[in-house]
């Protein structure tokens, strides 16, 4: 009777700490009450057209260097190469499967899968990279079948999660159609996640220590994409003159990121994230998560917006598909983003290398889209 009489005592005393509201406050639906003025401030200095800077080169220069130093301390690299290791290998219809592990850094290795067509090659190839989903437990297993020499319940768990690419690998497509394809886990996905188990509340408490050590989180996700890009270009079956990038969602962040910052990548596609920074911060829609440490750069956006930092791809050919029903990426900055590049291909007399669609559809990455994503592809690679 005690024991139920303290758990009572315990509830009523948690509902009303949950409850306690201060008259005065500053902060409103995890934004600064003042987000208007924040916005308002954000003049893009070193955007292409607000720039001082006039030569189109000498801003991409200025403008990666600009990204790179807002992205804190790079991972040091790995003192003896990539030191690889073929965990496992599986032969699949039209192509090989294998299990990597690879060091792109002093400090760790890396899991991830590499895909191989068979035949002669050498072969163009696409660094796929995974989604968000507020799904740690999987990374690289949401976009390549996963090995048989995984656990049982990860293959459950990537089976489970097409539902998002309806029902279709993303990266078995690819290799089915040609490419060698090279998936790997970002910082806290996958395997390298955490001991106790993915809690995605937990990402940004790791994060903000991670910025304690002088790191940004986000930063090493893309540090790591861009050294990925580079073994992928080391393969003896890649052409290292033919590589490209895709993702969906957090995957296609991560792609015109690494189009914008690794000479490596000559072709990109992204699905479902871009957007401006008006809008993703603003009051003006009701969602629960307006960013967060999986996209933030320290600073960054008091220089460039995302569409400015994306524009340092041009005049690579670049496709970006988003959805007019997606609640994550409202079509107002969607469009705005789309514009703003646009704008900056045609300066440069490349606005037939840039697509941009918006089609009716929610934040998703079915089999329409991977074949849209395919036949650019095969169109600029």
């Amino acid at each position: 009777m005690k024991r139920f009489l303290f758990f009572l005592a315990c509830l009523f005393v948690g509902l009303r700490l949950s409850a306690q509201q201060r008259e005065k406050y500053e902060f409103s639906r995890n934004l600064p009450v003042y987000a208007d003025s924040l916005i308002a401030d954000l003049t893009y200095p070193l955007a292409w057209g607000n720039s001082e800077i006039t030569g189109f080169d000498a801003w991409k220069k200025a403008a990666r260097q600009k990204v790179f130093d807002c992205m804190l301390m790079p991972p040091p690299p790995p003192p003896h190469g990539y030191d690889l290791k073929v965990l496992y290998e599986e032969q699949r219809d039209g192509y090989r499967a294998q299990k990597l592990e690879i060091r792109l850094s002093r400090y760790y290795t890396v899991p991830a899968y590499l895909l191989i067509p068979d035949g002669k090659g050498p072969f163009p190839a696409v660094n796929v990279l995974h989604d968000h989903g507020a799904h740690l437990f999987i990374g690289k297993e949401k976009v390549i079948r996963p090995l048989a020499c995984e656990d049982s319940v990860v293959i459950k768990d990537a089976e489970a999660w097409l539902t998002g690419y309806e029902g279709q690998f993303f990266g078995d497509y690819l290799a089915q159609n040609g490419y060698v394809v090279f998936a790997a886990d970002a910082p806290m996905w996958g395997e390298r996640g955490q001991q106790e188990g993915p809690r995605r509340d937990r990402y940004d408490m790791i994060a903000g220590n991670m910025m304690m050590y002088g790191i940004d989180l986000s930063a090493w996700m893309t540090y790591d994409d861009i050294a990925g890009t580079e073994f992928l270009a080391s393969i003896p079956e890649v052409d290292a003159s033919r590589i490209g990038c895709t993702g969906w969602s957090m995957g296609a962040y991560r792609a015109w990121m690494l189009s914008a910052l690794s000479d490596r990548i000559k072709v990109g596609a992204a699905v479902c994230w871009m957007v401006t920074t008006d809008e993703q911060l603003s009051f003006r829609y009701s969602r629960t998560e307006n960013g967060g440490f999986a996209n933030c750069i320290p600073g960054l956006r008091r220089w460039l917006d995302y569409p400015h930092v994306a524009s340092i791809a041009c005049p690579k050919p670049m496709l970006f598909i988003n959805g007019s029903q997606d609640k994550l990426f409202p079509v107002a900055g969607v469009e705005k983003a789309f514009a703003t590049m646009r704008a900056t291909w045609e300066s440069q007399g490349a606005g037939d290398c840039l697509e941009t669609e918006l089609w009716e559809m929610p934040h998703s990455s079915g089999k329409r889209s991977q074949q849209r994503v395919l036949a650019f592809f095969k169109k600029h690679l």
